[in-house]
């Protein structure tokens, strides 16, 4: 086993944020320091022309948007740009792009840190070195919390989010009556050069959705959350930013606020006296707050994601005894600290603004390379429209605004790229074996193609489970059940499972013969945990079809790899197959995924052999939250229903019954069919609607 695979054995996240989570993390990393700290520097740059600037900066950062937002529904796993750039584009991209997004939080982490030294020192004696040495103490004191362990949690994310807006909604709504329009005077003064590197070096404030990025793993239903969470906090973050700095621009005078460096509370001061000034300093001070202890946070995670695939010192990933990477958090404060003492505001803005903007860049070309690569595994909730031509301008975009804004940001980002060459070369190439999507693209290079990262994009399909329009529960429902007594050849099982589905699907049985056999014989047929899963893909048919089979006596399969070699497998007392349309193979494998993840609990073996009928197999199945077995017996609820048709019973619009039990029996439900006492009935659908019926005859 290389080093990365073994460094790369983690343990998984636990999903804990929801929607409003991911959102609350998104819009507090990004109305920090770019909205009460930048606008005064990008004043003196471009004038008036400001409130367009932050639009501008806005137009590159949509394609890197949906495209890092495909990504992550992709790959909802830890590491974020890194992990994306690494298995697309190969360690040696993954390694400048990692090095580079470490940097680039870094930078908004120190930028944030120089704001917050900005409005402390407010209230303190003012002095040149007053605000660097209040961000140090803060960069020392977060550090401090992160050694401990001591995380902010979702709730108070939530509640400073609410209560940042709520400021910004007051600001907005007493400074928009009192914004003089002479101010706009001469809007384009500037010209269109300093107007461009202007929204070049505003474009960090957008720096936050790297962070969600970053957190993907821990999302709670990725391929819903993060699309609505990310769109809903550009909608927001970029209403805030044009509002906000158009009352800055047509309140305070145009001298005054090319020399803040706290703009919003000297605006709010100018139209609501010290009051106004106390709110908002207060709602700067909580929002660097949160973005420099989370920078922090997130940014050490970096250098740890790096030193698990090997390319990065192992020592970086080493936890401390509180669970967190300690030396990754010191090294990552002590580069903080040396940019806040020798970088002054505006830099910190530039370097910072350059580098992501690169990174942007790589990523819109990941999702290129990953669409052509060709892996059916490849499977994102969310796919970025316009393809090709939107990742393509996000890909050539951000050049545009890196090279605008001067020699210093652009040698700056190419230093960068050169020392991640030069850190890979030197260091991480001989202590990885992975190569990235890329190969797969060019198909014809054979052996450089890394089968392994279908492999590992297959588990992160299981991991993201089913979409809620996959018919999961209907494929079980409708499948046909074979329980075989003696079987001693697993071509026999072939022989009676391609039977059944040549009478089902109109086709000659020689086709699944052919195709069950081949796969299992060339090892596409996984076993694991005393079950087979042979699968094929057909051109012809409309819909999925499973056939289940309990081999009471337990089977051994003679099964091929990829090399050739044949040999007996464990022992098996299931095998499941599974005939998909060939024209959707994210669904086929989505399918399987969830089969094996049912597999996997501990407790399905015992269930399955136990399982006394056609109707309890089926069961096996089903998803606890979907479905629910209901007893027409006395003294229950269900009761009432003896005597009546289907029809009648009056059942929930987003449910329905799937099968009857009777006897020995197991019916088709039709409307007309009348129930008896004794019939059980299984009834699946929506999970609240079934949470319902639970309580109304089940539980009672």
């Amino acid at each position: 086993m290389s080093e990365t695979e073994s460094n790369s054995n983690t343990s998984q996240l636990r999903k804990e944020l929801g929607l409003f989570d991911v959102f609350a993390l998104a819009t507090g990393a990004t109305l920090s320091a770019g909205l009460f700290l930048l606008p005064g520097p990008a004043f003196a740059m471009a004038g008036p022309a400001i409130i367009l600037c932050y639009l501008l900066a806005a137009i590159p950062l949509i394609p890197a948007m949906l495209c890092i937002v495909e990504l992550s529904t992709a790959m909802p796993k830890a590491g974020g740009a890194y992990y994306f750039l690494e298995r697309s584009l190969g360690p040696l991209v993954g390694t400048v792009g990692g090095l580079g997004t470490w940097l680039a939080l870094v930078l908004k982490t120190s930028f944030a840190l120089i704001g917050l030294g900005a409005y402390v020192a407010l209230y303190v004696e003012p002095g040149p070195w007053v605000m660097k040495l209040v961000a140090v103490a803060f960069a020392i004191i977060f550090c401090f919390l992160n050694v401990l362990g001591a995380k902010k949690t979702s709730g108070m994310q939530r509640v400073l989010v609410i209560g940042l807006l709520t400021v910004l909604l007051f600001f907005v709504l007493v400074g928009l009556p009192a914004v003089e329009t002479a101010h706009m005077a001469n809007f384009f003064g500037a010209g269109n050069e300093a107007i461009l590197a202007t929204a070049g070096m505003v474009y960090i404030s957008y720096v936050g959705v790297t962070k969600v990025a970053s957190v993907a793993e821990e999302v709670a239903d990725p391929e819903r959350n993060l699309p609505k969470a990310v769109f809903l906090s550009l909608a927001a973050s970029l209403a805030v930013y044009v509002l906000c700095t158009t009352v800055l621009v047509g309140i305070l005078p145009s001298e005054e606020l090319a020399q803040s460096v706290t703009p919003m509370a000297d605006a709010a001061k100018a139209v609501a006296g010290n009051l106004g000034q106390g709110i908002v300093s207060m709602a700067a001070i909580l929002a660097f707050f949160s973005v420099c202890n989370a920078g922090i946070l997130a940014s050490s995670r970096y250098p740890m994601a790096m030193s698990r695939d090997g390319l990065a010192p192992p020592a970086l990933s080493e936890l401390s005894k509180n669970g967190v990477p300690l030396k990754s958090i010191l090294l990552t404060t002590a580069i903080i600290i040396v940019i806040v003492v020798c970088l002054d505001p505006l830099k910190v803005a530039k370097l910072a603004s350059a580098y992501q903007l690169l990174m942007f860049a790589f990523l819109c070309g990941a999702v290129i390379v990953m669409r052509e690569s060709g892996l059916a595994s490849y499977d994102p909730g969310y796919k970025a429209p316009f393809y090709p031509w939107l990742p393509l301008f996000g890909t050539m975009a951000p050049f545009l605004l890196i090279f605008q804004m001067g020699w210093l940001p652009t040698l700056f980002s190419a230093g960068l790229v050169a020392a991640g060459v030069g850190w890979y070369t030197f260091y991480g190439k001989r202590r990885v074996e992975r190569r990235g999507a890329i190969f797969h693209v060019f198909a014809r290079l054979g052996e450089a193609r890394h089968e392994e990262l279908d492999t590992e994009l297959r588990s992160i399909l299981k991991e993201k489970g089913l979409r809620d329009h996959d018919p999961f529960e209907e494929i079980v429902i409708d499948s046909v059940v074979l329980d075989l007594e003696d079987v001693d050849e697993f071509t026999e099982v072939i022989d009676s499972v391609s039977l059944a589905l040549a009478s089902r699907l109109d086709q000659p049985k020689e086709t699944f013969v052919s195709g069950f056999t081949e796969g299992t014989m060339m090892g596409a047929t996984p076993v694991a945990k005393g079950v087979a899963l042979p699968h094929m893909r057909l051109p012809a048919i409309e819909h999925p079809r499973l056939v289940l089979v309990r081999l009471r006596k337990e089977l051994r399969i003679m099964a091929g790899n990829v090399f050739g070699e044949k040999s007996l497998s464990e022992g098996v007392h299931a095998a499941f197959f599974l005939i998909s349309p060939e024209e959707d193979p994210g669904h086929h494998l989505r399918v399987l995924a969830q089969l094996a993840s049912r597999i996997d609990q501990s407790d399905f073996m015992e269930k399955w052999l136990e399982a006394s009928n056609e109707l309890q197999l089926r069961e096996v199945f089903l998803r606890d939250d979907r479905h629910i077995s209901v007893h027409i017996e006395q003294h229950s609820e269900a009761w009432t229903w003896a005597g009546k048709s289907l029809a009648s019973i009056n059942l929930p619009d987003r449910c329905l019954v799937a099968a009857i039990r009777r006897g020995h029996e197991t019916l088709v439900p039709r409307g007309s069919t009348r129930l008896l006492a004794g019939d059980r009935l299984l009834l699946f659908g929506e999970p609240d609607v079934i949470a319902e019926l639970y309580e109304e005859y089940v539980a009672r």
